[in-house]
């Protein structure tokens, strides 16, 4: 396409060669004139008419521009994520927190938006490595221990954009030490448990093995009914231990079955009379008449009211009553345990569903406590959609109770 100086110098050439011919062929001089200033018109308009051509900035071969690149954290959508994600995500550019999410407002506070990141996440290793990351150190993840309280433990890791700018995440792995603590805990309390009856068994019948016949009846007598005893007490602690796992096994099973918790509790209070358990005739039982219809397993809920009556029958004081109680709370039905015992310290209180957790632990034993028994509680009542409270006042008694759905009417 020919631009503008182009298409004039062509008008007035023709308007030369025009004027040129018509002066060979004898033509007029004013009829000339008038056509030359007539041509000169003509271009001048097409002159103005034409397009005004725009400079090439690139020059002639230049390379074509790179746009700058896009902020990820300035993107829209990159917003609308980070809102969507439950553990604290901070973006950073320059050092700068310039975008944080709800769950890290939460942990860190609002006002670590614009704030420099090394201060926002107040925490010596976090800090440390923060501090490293323009001298091209390995982005490794990072422990902070008791952050942003004692005894929780956090991991920091970090993705790299483009330029100065970094996405931080933080996630809480406080839970899952405890439950690696919970567990090799238990490892080791279940051992200790089960080492300490076995050492007391092994002791008795080697000395019995060594006196050949010459200790007298009621010195063998005694020492073989030590023997029984901690052998029984070994076996209640590995019912117990295969009760709590299988009770955790079957914990994301919701029953299915419609049993009759009042029956269930009848059923239980008989067969502690029955047994050869001190203070039975002190249990009084206030069930009613009425059937407390739900879905539930009838072993583990046999097992619960045992656990939590035998329980008051240990540690409530001989000659006063374990008072069972069943009673209807609405759509609920609460079924409840008090002991008129020493009672319980309020700071002991949390801790009492934790497996070989024991207040008084000399007197656990004398009495022939597992140390499982309130555990194995909570978890049946966990399966069965139960809540499970403790009260107890300090030289006045103890009350457990469970709250179960009752089963809605057809």
């Amino acid at each position: 396409m020919f631009d503008r100086l182009s298409s004039l110098v062509i008008a007035l050439t023709l308007v030369a060669i025009a004027a040129i011919f018509a002066t060979l062929t004898g033509g007029d001089p004013l009829s000339i004139a008038i056509m030359v200033l007539a041509g000169f018109l003509a271009a001048a308009t097409v002159y103005s008419a034409l397009p005004v051509a725009l400079p090439d900035p690139k020059g002639a071969g230049a390379e074509p521009a790179v746009a700058p690149p896009v902020s990820l954290l300035r993107h829209p959508d990159f917003a609308h994520w980070v809102d969507q994600e439950k553990e604290p995500l901070i973006g950073t550019a320059d050092n700068i927190v310039t975008i944080a999410n709800d769950a890290a407002i939460r942990l860190l506070g609002r006002h670590i938006v614009g704030a420099d990141v090394r201060t926002a996440i107040r925490h010596p290793a976090a800090t440390d490595w923060l501090s490293r990351i323009e001298g091209q150190e390995q982005l490794e993840t990072v422990n902070l221990i008791d952050f942003p309280r004692p005894g929780q433990r956090w991991t920091m890791r970090i993705a790299a954009l483009s330029g100065s700018e970094y996405i931080i995440f933080l996630s809480d792995r406080s839970a899952i030490d405890a439950a690696d603590r919970m567990r090799s805990d238990f490892v080791a309390n279940a051992s200790h448990e089960l080492r300490t009856p076995l050492a007391a068994i092994l002791g008795y019948v080697e000395t019995l093995q060594e006196m050949n016949g010459e200790a007298d009846a009621p010195t063998r007598n005694r020492f073989l009914s030590i023997i029984d005893r901690e052998a029984r007490r070994m076996q209640q602690l590995v019912i117990d231990l295969l009760s709590i796992s299988r009770v955790e096994a079957d914990r994301f099973r919701r029953p299915t079955t419609p049993v009759d918790l009042a029956v269930i509790v009848q059923t239980t209070i008989a067969q502690l009379r029955d047994s050869e358990q001190p203070r039975t005739k002190d249990i009084v039982a206030r069930l009613g008449d009425a059937a407390q219809p739900m879905l539930g397993d009838e072993a583990q809920l046999g097992q619960l009211a045992h656990n939590i009556i035998s329980n008051a029958m240990k540690y409530g004081h001989a000659g006063t009553p374990v008072t069972v109680e069943l009673v209807r709370e609405g759509r609920r039905v609460r079924l409840s345990v008090s002991d008129e015992g020493d009672g319980i310290a309020p700071d002991h209180l949390p801790r009492l569903t934790e497996r070989f957790y024991r207040v008084d632990e000399a007197r656990s034993r004398s009495v022939g406590g597992t140390g499982l028994g309130l555990a194995i509680v909570k978890h049946i009542s966990e399966r069965h959609q139960g809540q499970l409270d403790i009260d107890s006042e300090v030289g006045k008694g103890t009350r457990v109770s469970v709250a179960f759905p009752l089963l809605a009417p057809a």
